[in-house]
């Protein structure tokens, strides 16, 4: 099982990233996400798995027929944040192959099909819209706005689609594919230390936080720096800055988690008085209510600077299914329950009703979205062999 790991591991470790940093770049519908498909699809083949693609490209592969009997799906997404870490997301794919390989080596045989999937444009780092390819099959992301989201170069989703040779014709919900799901379990690296402090390898996620993301578009006039006066100026950044101030001092009066980390300025000369800015905030919370007046305070500062605030995505607070929840800890009997403020696939096929709950395996640092991010190979193996036990409880024995 260790060498299935690691085979995996090395296939796709250098695959978007960067030889300075060492974090990564692998963004929707690039060249390095076509390599990624490529990789699944190899492993997919060399098992001897049946291999299908939803209509937003998600690739799900499967040991049995999903369309006999509805089935236990693992897995998770390949791309990354810009310059992000090499375990969200692929160590959720990886462990899915390498758990089906530690089954059959001991001979098991599911009662049921047993799925892996690689969701796309998890991150959202081109378009904008996190878990874009599970929000379109869902119905939660409506196919005409998925198709007109914009890159930070004007390309939109339908054009890239067209440029990987893809047809966006093809996006839109997929009632067929969500009915083969009949529960969903995603590995995960913890994004957080909550599994250090408690002294264990692998944990159980039981909700998460509700969370979004907003768009903020700040007007000015462009003009010199160096000729224009202070006082004649309209200066779309300083509105903008009013709002990052805003949303840090309002997270933490409110108990939330604000961050502003994207921003475009035009037209964007050192030498140029910015005519426009667009920003994006993230607002998460423990509470809804804490994180709407945190995002209120933001909304505030955009309607007083004549700005427009326009909400990107909107997750509310997404507890994972009961029973299945209780059937891991069977399994999992050590593994404490824990919450986590990141969104995952899982969160949207939950909101979707289909039952899903998350197994977080330890990262040491605490950190994600940098190259910093870090899980140990033991650690990792024990989250394959977590995931496989819980496979193999969930979908009985043909043998």
């Amino acid at each position: 099982m260790t060498e299935s790991f690691d085979a995996l591991w090395s296939a796709i470790v250098e695959v978007g990233r960067s030889g300075t940093t060492g974090g990564y770049h692998r963004y929707a519908l690039t060249e390095e996400d076509h390599l990624l498909r490529e990789w699944f699809a190899g492993e997919a083949g060399a098992r001897g798995l049946t291999l299908t693609e939803d209509r937003m490209g998600n690739q799900w592969t499967w040991w049995g027929d999903p369309d006999e009997r509805p089935g236990v799906v693992t897995g998770s997404h390949l791309d990354s944040v810009p310059d992000g870490g090499a375990f969200d997301g692929p160590l959720g794919v990886i462990s899915a192959f390498a758990a089906i390989d530690r089954l059959r080596e001991q001979g098991f045989r599911p009662d049921r099909p047993i799925g892996v999937v690689h969701f796309g444009d998890e991150e959202g780092a081109r378009f904008g819209v996190a878990c874009a390819g599970s929000r379109v099959i869902t119905g939660a992301l409506p196919a005409e706005r998925a198709l007109g989201l914009v890159d930070c170069d004007g390309v939109t989703v339908a054009e890239a689609l067209r440029g990987a040779g893809r047809s966006p014709d093809m996006v839109g919900p997929d009632a067929e594919t969500v009915r083969r799901v009949g529960s969903f379990v995603e590995l995960h690296v913890e994004q957080g230390r909550g599994l250090v402090h408690l002294g264990q390898p692998v944990g159980i996620g039981t909700h998460i936080w509700p969370h979004g993301r907003w768009r903020l578009d700040f007007p000015g006039e462009a003009n010199h720096a160096g000729t224009t006066a202070m006082a004649d100026r309209r200066d779309a950044m300083i509105p903008l800055a009013e709002a990052v101030l805003t949303a840090r001092q309002a997270g933490l009066a409110e108990g939330c988690v604000a961050t502003v980390g994207r921003i475009d300025v035009r037209p964007g000369g050192v030498n140029a008085v910015p005519g426009a800015t667009t920003a994006w905030l993230d607002a998460r919370g423990a509470h809804e209510e804490a994180l709407r007046r945190t995002v209120a305070a933001v909304i505030a500062v955009a309607d007083t600077a004549e700005g427009s605030v326009r909400e990107e995505s909107w997750t509310p607070v997404t507890r994972f299914d009961a029973t299945l929840i209780k059937r891991l800890q069977n399994v999992l009997p050590d593994a404490p329950q824990l919450g986590t403020g990141a969104g995952h696939d899982a969160g949207i096929l939950a909101n979707a009703e289909i039952p899903a709950a998350m197994i977080f395996v330890r990262n040491p640092t605490g950190i994600s979205h940098s190259p910093a991010e870090f899980a140990e190979r033991d650690d990792c193996t024990a989250g394959v062999e977590a995931l496989a036990e819980v496979l193999r409880a969930l979908t009985g024995d043909a043998g």
